[in-house]
């Protein structure tokens, strides 16, 4: 049988146990987990992940996480995906950057990726607040698949520019592995 993909999110009120709640489910239809993703959000725990497994698997694990999802007052959200496929060959690169905390910044980041053709793979975005002043801070880690053919340099330039005109504190480096 052709292996199969299930995207699950689950958030619910964060507590002991929610990972174990959502991996045993996968366990026990059989399944892969993949990828995930999962983190205290506000005082909600959520959960993303990408499953593999047979078709009977995909489907007797969407089953058993209707029941979970009710059982334990969860909101879970499954699409079956397709396996990805062979993306055009791009360079690996880290963004970290951090500001004063303002609406808009993390759309005015993905907009400038966005515009440059630029595909953002992976991003964590935080508040905190500032030593010492207790100014709310705004920091984000990016990993970014550059597309051969986009100039390194221009691309750096055009990038600190942007930073400049939205007074953030940025670097851009390849992804170390």
């Amino acid at each position: 049988m052709s292996e199969q993909f299930l995207v699950i999110t689950c958030v619910g009120k964060d507590r002991p146990g929610l990972v174990v709640l959502l991996t045993r489910s996968i366990v026990n239809a059989n399944g892969n987990l993949v990828d995930s993703r999962m983190a205290v959000l506000g005082d909600d725990f959520a959960i993303i992940t990408l499953v593999s497994g047979t078709w009977d698997t995909i489907a007797k694990l969407e089953n058993s996480l209707k029941v979970l999802a009710e059982k334990e007052d969860l909101s879970v959200t499954t699409r079956r995906a397709g396996k990805r496929k062979n993306k055009q060959p791009s360079m690996p690169y880290s963004i970290d950057a951090i500001c004063v905390d303002t609406p808009g910044i993390t759309y005015k980041l993905a907009e400038f990726f966005a515009n440059q053709r630029i595909n953002i793979e992976d991003l964590t975005t935080s508040r905190y607040a500032a030593p010492h002043t207790g100014t709310p801070m705004f920091s984000a880690h990016m990993a970014i698949a550059i597309p051969d053919g986009i100039h390194i340099n221009t691309l750096r330039e055009e990038f600190f520019t942007f930073c400049d005109d939205n007074n953030l504190d940025a670097m851009l480096e390849p992804l170390k592995a």
